[in-house]
C-alpha cells in the first residue's frame, strides 16, 4: 500500500542535481474478483476452532444485600452447586469475595468467576458502602494494563479478571429504589455493565411488579444512570433484544430444588397456596435473563467490556500520566517524542525541586546561622554580666577582708596589751607578797 515517487531537485548556488525519495501513502483500493476457490473464506471456522480450544472466560459481579439470593440465583442460572458461604448482617464492611470455576458444557470450555458482595447494604452507615466494589473493578483494570504495559507481554494466557456483567439485585419493595441504590449504580454505570434485577419477585403481585419496574426505569433515567442496554447492531439479535430491553429489569426467582409438576420434574419453589416455577415465563423473568446474559450476548458483554469501560479507564490513566495522541497543533504524536516530552520534563522538575530544595537548605542554614550568632551574644552578653558580677563579689570581698584583717590586727594589739599588763600585775603582786612574808 505504499508508492515510491523519485523526485530530481537541482540546487540554484551549486548547480547540483539530487534525488529525493518521497514515499506516499495509496489508500485507495480497488475490488477484484476471484476466478476460482482460494480458501480464505474458512476463517470464520478458523477463529471458531481456535477459540474453542483456548477456552472462554466471564465474569459476573453480583451486588445486592446479604440473603436477596445472589448465591441462589448464581447456582440457578448455571444448573450447577457453587461453593456458598453463609454471610451474617454484622459485617463491619463490605468485602468482596471472587471465585473461580472451570465449566464445560459440550466441547466449549468456560472459567467462570462469581464476585460476591459480603455484607453489602448491612452497615449503619452507608455512604461508603460502594467504594470497595468501585476498587475492585477498578483494580482488575489495573491488573490489565499493567500486563498490557510489560515488554513481554502473555496477553494469550493472561486470566482476565475484568468484570464483564454486573447483575444488581434490587429489593422487591414495590415502591422505589433506595438511595444506596441509586448512587452505587451511578458510580458503577461507567465502569461496569450494569443489569438490575428484581430479587424474590414472587414477594409481590404482578400488577404491582409491572408498576416496580416502570417506576425503577423511570427514578435510573431521571438520575442519569446508564443501564446496558441489549445491542441492536447485530441484525440477527436485534428484534430479541429490542423486545427484552423493554422488560428490563427483569423480575427473577432463584431456586435450585426440584419439584414435580404434573409429569415432569421442573426447578420452582413451592409454597402452601401454590408453585413458583422458575423456568415459566408467566410466573418471572428468569429465562429472559439466562437467555440474554448467556446464549445471545455473552460475547458483547465481554466486548463492551473491553472496547468501552477497560478503554476509558485506559485513556484516563494514560492521560493522567502525559501520555497524548496529538499536540496543541493538532499533529499526532508518537509514543517516544512523548516519553522524550515526559522524560525532559521530568528532568526539568527533578532540577527545579533540586534548586528549590538547596535554596530552602541555604536559608534554613541562614536563619540557623542568624540563631547561633543571636545565641552567642546573649551568652557574650550574660558572661559579661556574671563577669561584671563577680568582680563586684571579687572587690567586696576584698574590702571585707581588709577590714577583717584590720580587727584582727587591732584585737591582737589590745590581747598583746592585755597580756603584758597582766603580766606587770603579776609581777607586782608576787612583789607584794614577798615583802609581806619579810
Amino acid at each position: 500500500g505504499f508508492k515510491v515517487i523519485n523526485q530530481t531537485l537541482t540546487s540554484n548556488q551549486t548547480k547540483t542535481t539530487t534525488t529525493k525519495f518521497v514515499i506516499k501513502k495509496i489508500t485507495d483500493t480497488r475490488p477484484l474478483s476471484l476466478a476460482g476457490h482460494v480458501g480464505f473464506d474458512s476463517l470464520p471456522d478458523q477463529l471458531v476452532n481456535k477459540s474453542i480450544c483456548q477456552g472462554f472466560c466471564f465474569n459476573i459481579l453480583c451486588i445486592g444485600e446479604t440473603g436477596i439470593g445472589k448465591s441462589t440465583l448464581m447456582d440457578t442460572l448455571f444448573n450447577t452447586n457453587f461453593e456458598n458461604f453463609e454471610s451474617s448482617h454484622f459485617e463491619p464492611q463490605v468485602k468482596l469475595r471472587a471465585q473461580t470455576y472451570d465449566l464445560q458444557e459440550t466441547n466449549v470450555r468456560l472459567r467462570l468467576t462469581v464476585v460476591n458482595t459480603v455484607g453489602f447494604g448491612d452497615q449503619m452507615n452507608k455512604q461508603d458502602s460502594y467504594q470497595p466494589v468501585v476498587d475492585y473493578i477498578d483494580k482488575q483494570f489495573e491488573s490489565y494494563l499493567q500486563e498490557e504495559l510489560k515488554i513481554k507481554r502473555s496477553l494469550h494466557n493472561y486470566h482476565d479478571s475484568r468484570v464483564h456483567a454486573c447483575l444488581y439485585f434490587i429489593s422487591p419493595s414495590g415502591h422505589s429504589l433506595k438511595s444506596l441504590d441509586l448512587v452505587t449504580m451511578k458510580k458503577l454505570d461507567s465502569k461496569v455493565n450494569i443489569i438490575p434485577v428484581i430479587a424474590k419477585a414472587d414477594t409481590i403481585s404482578k400488577s404491582e411488579l409491572h408498576k416496580f419496574k416502570i417506576k425503577i426505569m423511570s427514578e435510573l433515567v431521571s438520575n442519569g444512570v446508564q443501564i446496558y442496554q441489549f445491542p441492536l447492531d447485530d441484525e440477527t439479535v436485534a428484534k430479541v433484544n429490542t423486545t427484552m430491553n423493554g422488560h428490563l429489569p427483569f423480575a427473577v426467582v432463584g431456586s435450585t430444588e426440584e419439584v414435580c409438576v404434573g409429569n415432569k420434574m421442573v426447578k420452582a419453589r413451592q409454597y402452601p397456596w401454590g408453585v413458583v416455577q422458575v423456568e415459566n415465563e408467566q410466573h418471572c423473568d428468569f429465562v429472559k435473563l439466562r437467555e440474554m446474559l448467556i446464549c445471545v450476548n455473552m460475547e458483547d458483554l465481554r466486548e463492551q467490556t473491553h472496547s468501552r469501560h477497560y478503554e476509558l479507564y485506559r485513556r484516563c490513566k494514560l492521560e493522567e500520566m502525559g501520555f497524548k495522541d496529538t499536540d496543541p497543533e493538532c499533529k499526532p504524536v508518537s509514543l517516544q517524542q512523548t516519553y522524550e516530552a515526559k522524560r525532559q520534563e521530568f528532568l526539568l522538575e527533578l532540577q527545579r525541586r533540586e534548586d528549590e530544595m538547596r535554596q530552602i537548605f541555604v536559608q534554613r542554614v541562614k536563619e540557623k546561622e542568624a540563631e547561633l550568632k543571636e545565641a552567642e551574644r546573649e551568652l557574650q552578653s550574660r558572661f559579661e554580666q556574671l563577669k561584671r558580677r563577680h568582680a563586684e563579689e571579687k572587690a567586696t570581698l576584698e574590702e571585707k577582708k581588709r577590714l577583717f584583717e584590720e580587727d584582727q590586727s587591732s584585737f591582737n594589739k589590745r590581747k598583746a596589751a592585755t597580756q603584758l599588763l597582766q603580766a606587770q600585775n603579776m609581777t607586782a603582786n608576787g612583789k607584794k607578797d614577798k615583802d609581806r612574808k619579810k
